[in-house]
Parts: structure tokens; C-alpha cells; sequence
């Protein structure tokens, strides 16, 4: 079972930028494609952003494309989501998962970390 952590979330003024981070423990993630998630209140959890193991090619939603940047630094065990430009509608719970595309591949979460995007 895997292992993941977010740190990195906050309180965010419209246009403003946050990065988070995916630590994870007990194995490596680069063996892995990875995925960020987002639950806004009151919605189900989507996945918007993943990051494929091996050659590193990304994919995006178009709701988030051109405004978030997702990475990888495998000698940390780390992934990354820098977040620009950030609307009111990113405001959710973000998760960092294993992911079969846009799907979660393990049904196990972390807390998550909290974005808010207000003025």
C-alpha cells in the first residue's frame, strides 16, 4: 500500500500562486504513474493532473491546463504541482494518489491539503 503525504496548500488570493508537494515513504515513486486529485465542497473527487513514470509525459485537464505545472524529482521521492493563476473554482481538498489516468489507482488516501482561493 502506498504511502503519500500533500503538504503545501493555503489561503490564496485570485491570480495568486501556491506549489504543492506529494512526499512518499516506503518505496519510490518514479516506478509510478502519479496523479493529483481535488475535491471541492460539496463535489466528487476528480482527477485533474498526472504524471506518467519512466518517460514523464503529463496530461492535463483543460481547466487547469496552462495554469498548473506538474513534476517529479525522483532523487527526493517528491512530486510537485505548481499552481498559477489561481481561480476561485481550484478552491478543495487536493490529493496526491497513484493513478490509472485521471482514475486513482489505490483506493487509499491521504489528509490531503486544503487550497482556498479567495479574496
Amino acid at each position: 500500500q502506498l504511502q503519500l503525504a500533500e503538504s503545501g496548500g493555503g489561503l490564496v488570493q485570485p491570480g495568486g500562486s501556491l506549489t504543492l508537494s506529494c512526499a512518499g515513504s516506503g518505496f519510490s515513486l518514479d516506478y509510478y504513474t502519479i496523479g493529483w486529485f481535488r475535491q471541492a465542497p460539496g463535489k466528487e473527487r476528480e482527477g485533474i493532473v498526472y504524471i506518467n513514470s519512466g518517460d514523464g509525459t503529463t496530461y492535463y485537464v483543460d481547466s487547469v491546463k496552462g495554469r498548473f505545472t506538474i513534476s517529479r524529482d525522483n532523487t527526493k521521492n517528491m512530486v510537485y504541482l505548481q499552481m498559477n493563476n489561481l481561480k476561485p473554482a481550484d478552491t478543495a481538498v487536493y490529493y496526491c494518489n497513484a493513478a490509472n489516468g485521471l482514475r486513482p489507482g489505490y483506493d487509499s488516501w491521504g489528509q490531503g491539503t486544503q487550497v482556498t482561493v479567495s479574496s
